[in-house]
């Protein structure tokens, strides 16, 4: 499923409490802090300005570890005397969170990865608002904390115009294919729809699969094919309406087109044998060792599979052909954070807020992006990139003119899975473009229906 470096595909995962259970975190601002009075349901948090007393932080322990963060944590300290900054965390750490926040215990930091559904969290007030904090002087840096962050990826954190996570490393979905393979063949990466199919027969006449994906977990092929084209033919309208649930939304030309697309790469037998019994891994292998020209996936690729590459292999993304002439931009890409957060009944509000504004300095992100070999959200941390693989995803998000995230998969769990599951039907030849989309608009409706559903905005 890629839970290593990313810890999780997007935005977070379906919080395994119900929502009255955070209706007992409460909205009141921490104790012992200078919280501002409450604005809109929340909590706002203060500048950072206060750093005393003991700040615990809570991380999720993915593929990228917490000693970079206990590292900071350290630094931190020297430079702050009455503070002590201590880092825990956990491959599942978002189990042992839920209940300290139901018991109005949280750390003063956390993040707690791909299984804490924070948007309920935000929903509930049970998240401190955090611009003010934002539009205060930065650390290491001229000018606001937020003129630090990439916007495209900071608005990601926001609901209603008012921002409760923060981005720290960041993921951009796209295509990659092994470069040494390329340019051995006398093949270029496809800049639009019409040049990916005359370039999968070229690579198939040469008997190599030209597209494989991760079956078993479909999402991949969503983020990877389906709304991007969907995107390219008819614009950002259209996933908008889609992940606001508007009636129809489904049934749009653009998604019709979309689909459609999928089914004529299907028909065309450029889908690898057996793809949709493929795992990530297993998928990603066969890209490595040649036996697939092309794969859908974000920028974890590299920290997946850098046990297995070789000193020729050389993999280089580039964004889903865009379709000609379509309404959308053909630089948009679909993005994803990791986010941090501070609790509304955080302990330290002041000392976490000072703590992350550290973490997120030019000079730790540029750390970061050295040592761990990921993309942060910090303006010019690009400059630190030394992996090849992430270099041309770097280049791609630096001339974007449309970075967007999805964020159905973390509002609508049960109707992704039908999505999901729809679009395996598909791919197996079970059913239509038509009738994909049949399934997908009842999911839809479905969930606009359920009014146990919290619903969202984009």
């Amino acid at each position: 499923m890629g839970l290593s470096p990313k810890g999780g595909l997007w935005l977070g995962g379906v919080c395994a409490l119900a929502l009255a259970s955070w209706t007992m975190i409460g909205c009141g601002g921490p104790a012992g802090t200078t919280a501002e009075p409450e604005t809109g349901g929340a909590t706002a948090a203060p500048v950072g300005t206060e750093v005393k007393g003991d700040i615990e932080v809570q991380a999720f322990k993915g593929g990228f570890g917490i000693d970079f963060y206990q590292k900071a944590a350290d630094e931190f300290n020297k430079k702050h005397t009455g503070a002590k900054v201590t880092v825990d965390g956990d491959p599942r750490v978002w189990e042992k969170l839920k209940p300290r926040l139901v018991a109005g215990d949280p750390p003063a930091l956390m993040f707690p990865g791909w299984g804490m559904d924070h948007w309920s969290l935000i929903t509930d007030g049970a998240l401190m608002e955090l611009d003010a904090a934002l539009d205060s002087p930065a650390e290491g840096a001229d000018g606001t904390w937020r003129s630090t962050f990439e916007p495209g990826l900071l608005k990601l954190g926001q609901q209603e115009g008012k921002t409760y996570v923060l981005p720290y490393y960041f993921n951009i979905n796209g295509w990659w294919y092994d470069k040494t393979v390329f340019d051995a063949n006398g093949w270029t990466a496809p800049k639009n729809y019409d040049e990916l199919l005359a370039l999968c027969e070229k690579i198939k006449a040469k008997g190599i699969a030209p597209i494989t994906y991760q079956g078993k977990y479909p999402y991949y092929m969503v983020h990877g094919m389906l709304l991007p084209w969907a995107h390219s033919v008819g614009g950002p309208e259209v996933i908008r309406k889609i992940q606001n649930l508007e009636p129809g939304a489904w049934k749009d030309p653009a998604m019709l087109k979309s689909a459609q697309m999928i089914v004529e790469l299907r028909d065309k037998g450029y889908f690898a044998t057996g793809a949709t019994a493929l795992t990530h891994t297993e998928s990603q292998s066969d890209l490595v060792v040649g036996k697939a020209a092309m794969i859908p996936c974000g920028t974890w690729l590299y920290s997946e599979m850098k046990e297995q590459l070789k000193p020729t292999n050389k993999l280089t993304m580039f964004l889903p052909p865009p379709v000609a002439g379509g309404q959308g931009d053909p630089s948009a890409m679909i993005v994803s954070i990791e986010p941090w957060m501070v609790p509304a009944k955080s302990p330290n509000a002041s000392g976490a807020i000072a703590f992350f504004k550290y973490m997120t300095s030019p000079e730790k992100a540029k750390e970061f992006v050295a040592d761990k070999g990921s993309l942060m959200a910090i303006k010019g941390s690009a400059e630190a990139v030394k992996i090849e693989a992430l270099k041309e995803p770097a280049r791609l998000f630096g001339e974007s003119k449309d970075v967007w995230s999805w964020q159905v998969r973390d509002w609508y769990k049960a109707m992704h899975t039908e999505i999901e599951n729809a679009l395996t039907s598909m791919l197996n030849g079970e059913l239509t473009a038509e009738q994909f989309l049949d399934r997908c608009e009842a999911a839809a409706e479905a969930t606009r229906k359920d009014s146990a559903i919290v619903k969202h905005k984009v």
